[in-house]
């Protein structure tokens, strides 16, 4: 094994000979020659003193830089990157603390994009301490480290989907290109075993994240979101808010149960979490009063507070996004959600006997319905990816920068 790395260390990219070098460290005298070659390829390499201490141990990150000063290599750190006041807005991303930032920031000595502070946050730093550093929006998305990584380079390196959807809805670029030519999604291939890509995933369970991270970055570069309404039910719904809200929540709450992982994304980015669900059951009875032909005056008309405004709009937020990043799911959702008959199955009321018996029926008629959907949908999306990856691996030979999965 460890000869089979040598003979392959120096076609390696910089980021996965750290990963052998960190291994090789862990084996001591059993590797130490690859333990050589690897830091001998680092000290060469424009792998930066940031990311060496967050990666290695202290002895190693100190012998590749003494290193480089021998042979007068010059690095980021050699211009006197990072200083205090850099330090100082990582350590508070490192805390969390994105209050103690804004007053580093006031103090004017640097500034999100010097510090490099959104490539730092995405790398190192919790999902939602990153959501909010966008939030302030004070630094490009599209600025590029003296690596020439963008943010969404990293993202894709880490493979967390939320982050990488973050990006995208303030702008990212996911045609943006390294200074050795790989966009994101070729990053995110890199990374990922073929196997892993193309294994089905039984309904309800989550979607390993490195797959849906390169279907989140396809679906950017193809640009082409599902257009209008996200259905025909929503779309009939017209302005009637209440009918809207019913709709969304019941969409959302089907998209949990059966894309867990997908709706978490779109959920976390459109911050649902931060609103008050809605009482389904007694919405329901309300609209479905609304609908008789005697109506009692004496019952007061259901207003719509600005809880359930937030909440509309959050959850409509999540069906957007589900619409631009997962347009597959989206597609099934809509199939099931335009059923006639599916909130009428929702609500068991009062229900007789009988009348339970035949919504459990049509219940399982339509599970049947979107199984089979589910099932053909995955299929076709794995032939469709194993078709573009093989043309991918075909091009690879004249273009070295066209990167298929990894085996």
């Amino acid at each position: 094994m460890q000869r089979h790395l040598l003979d392959i260390l120096d076609k390696a990219a910089a980021d996965d000979v750290m990963m052998v070098l960190s291994v090789a460290n862990i084996c001591g005298k059993a590797c130490e020659r690859l333990l050589s070659s690897c830091i001998e390829i680092i000290v060469k390499s424009n792998v930066d003193i940031i990311t060496l201490d967050k990666s290695l141990p202290h002895d190693i990150v100190k012998q590749i830089t003494d290193s480089r000063a021998e042979l007068g290599l010059q690095g980021p750190e050699s211009n006197g990157f990072p200083d205090k006041h850099v330090k100082r807005i990582h350590r508070a991303l490192d805390s969390d603390d994105v209050e103690l930032l804004r007053m580093l920031l006031k103090e004017g000595h640097t500034t999100l994009d010097d510090a490099y502070a959104l490539h730092y946050a995405v790398a190192y730093c919790d999902a939602k301490t990153t959501a909010e550093l966008l939030d302030l929006s004070l630094a490009d998305v599209n600025h590029q480290n003296p690596r020439g990584y963008t943010v969404l380079h990293v993202a894709a390196m880490r493979k967390e989907p939320k982050i990488i959807v973050s990006l995208l809805t303030k702008g990212a670029r996911p045609s943006d290109l390294t200074s050795d030519g790989k966009k994101a999604l070729q990053i995110a291939k890199r990374l990922t075993r073929l196997v892993d890509f193309t294994k089905s995933t039984a309904e309800g369970k989550s979607a390993p994240k490195d797959r849906l991270c390169i279907e989140i970055l396809e679906q950017a570069e193809r640009r082409d979101p599902l257009l209008g309404e996200a259905s025909l039910s929503l779309a009939m719904a017209g302005d009637d808010l209440r009918m809207k809200l019913l709709y969304l929540e019941n969409r959302v709450g089907l998209a949990k149960l059966l894309f867990p992982m997908e709706a978490k994304v779109a959920m976390d980015i459109a911050q649902v979490d931060g609103t008050s669900e809605f009482p389904l059951a007694s919405m329901r009875k309300k609209i479905a009063d609304a609908q008789r032909t005697t109506v009692d005056l004496n019952e007061a008309p259901f207003k719509m507070k600005e809880e359930h405004l937030n909440r509309l709009r959050a959850l409509s937020r999540t069906v957007e996004l589900g619409k631009r990043f997962f347009p597959r799911c989206s597609e099934v959702l809509n199939k099931i959600m335009d059923a006639d008959d599916l909130s009428e199955i929702a609500y068991m009321g009062n229900d007789t006997a009988e009348e339970r018996q035949l919504k459990k029926q049509r219940y399982m008629e339509l599970q049947e319905i979107l199984s089979k959907a589910f099932t053909e949908d995955k299929e076709e999306f794995a032939k469709t990816n194993m078709s573009s990856s093989c043309s991918s691996t075909s091009k690879g030979a004249d273009k070295p920068n066209n990167l298929p999965f990894r085996k």
